[in-house]
């Protein structure tokens, strides 16, 4: 029998839905919400049923009932300390969701708040799978500076994973059995070392380099003098690291299109800008490959970043003496999830259950 699954991924400003048919996309359909909609809810979890409702909605528009359908599979939310793969949205995992002291408050923690309920409803599983919290970081990867902070991994876990399983997939080889770099280079950037089928360190998109939209890490102390200067509140703070840093911040867009119109008209920060992301997104490509001593199969550039030609190959210009460089431009989250639910609902991977 065909397996349908309904795919939910909620952002910050949007819900992206659809429906497959196996491995077989049958509709799509990005729902926008304005400052306007979102406004009365004063937690992400308030907004369950507005969202809710929406979903509904869709399926209805498109003649598509809950009893239809053999799973419902959300996007993976910001709980700490789970690894990649699927869960299964229990009660306990529910909980942590919508708790702000066991997950980050996350616009994708709504994957699961929101499907569980429907699947309830229709007597089918819900999932999540691949959150950004994913990964299998030994101890000595969680060490800091700071005995109050320990390191935990946040990276562009389900893009990230799904191009490294497709990458070994198409050169024939077990994504269980090979080690490699993966760099998620969008709004923000992020990298992770992938081992065994398994991420064993990353450097998020806030702690490493910067990107078109995130200031990512400077010298401390210079750092605090800019938070405790009377200039910026905690707000402002937190603006200038994500959201309004990185080339943003020097050149009032974030769209590397029109970045790189500015350096073909001969603007010269723009050049030095540009040069410098893909300096410090190699620099980031060594630290994870020292994470592996330096058994690398491949480094592979994914994202939306990765269409862009002159960023890609700054990058591997620097870093090819460490492994062959693979681009696997776009994201292809909603994909991911499909095919992460398909492999559960086959039986031919197992999903974890979420214990608090």
């Amino acid at each position: 029998m065909p397996i349908k699954q309904l795919i939910i991924n909620p952002g910050s400003t949007s819900t992206k839905l659809a429906v497959y048919e196996d491995d077989r996309k049958l509709l799509q359909e990005t729902i926008e919400h304005s400052a306007e909609d979102l406004a009365p809810f004063e937690t992400l979890p308030d907004q369950v049923p507005y969202r809710t409702k929406l979903v509904k909605a869709f399926l209805d528009r498109n003649g598509i009932g809950l009893d239809q359908l053999s799973g419902i599979m959300g996007r993976g939310g910001m709980v700490w300390g789970i690894e990649t793969g699927g869960y299964r949205v229990n009660d306990d995992l529910m909980k942590a969701l919508a708790d702000e002291e066991l997950a980050s408050p996350h616009a994708s923690n709504l994957g699961g708040l929101i499907g569980k309920p429907l699947a309830d409803e229709a007597g089918i599983p819900a999932f999540i799978y691949d959150a950004v919290t994913g990964a299998s970081l030994p101890a000595v990867a969680k060490v800091t500076g700071f005995p109050e902070i320990v390191k935990q991994s946040c990276c562009h876990v389900l893009n990230s994973r799904a191009m490294a399983i497709r990458y070994a997939e198409e050169n024939g080889l077990d994504y269980d059995k090979i080690s490699l770099v993966v760099v998620h280079m969008g709004g923000g950037i992020s990298m992770s070392a992938h081992r065994n089928g398994k991420i064993v360190d990353s450097i998020g998109d806030d702690e490493g380099q910067f990107s078109p939209e995130r200031s990512g890490c400077v010298q401390l102390l210079e750092f605090l003098k800019l938070c405790f200067s009377g200039k910026y509140t905690y707000a402002d703070m937190k603006k200038k690291c994500r959201g309004k840093g990185g080339m943003a911040a020097y050149l009032g867009t974030s769209d590397a299109r029109e970045i790189e119109k500015m350096i073909d008209d001969g603007n010269e920060q723009a050049r030095l800008l540009y040069d410098a992301e893909a300096y410090q997104v190699a620099k980031g490509i060594g630290q994870m490959s020292a994470a592996l001593s330096g058994e690398v199969k491949t480094i592979i550039l994914t994202g939306g970043l990765a269409h862009s030609a002159r960023l890609t190959q700054a990058i591997t210009d620097y870093v090819k003496f460490i492994a062959p460089v693979t681009v696997m431009p776009g994201e292809n989250e909603m994909e991911a999830l499909a095919l992460g639910g398909l492999r559960i609902l086959r039986g031919e991977e197992q999903a974890k259950e979420f214990r608090l």
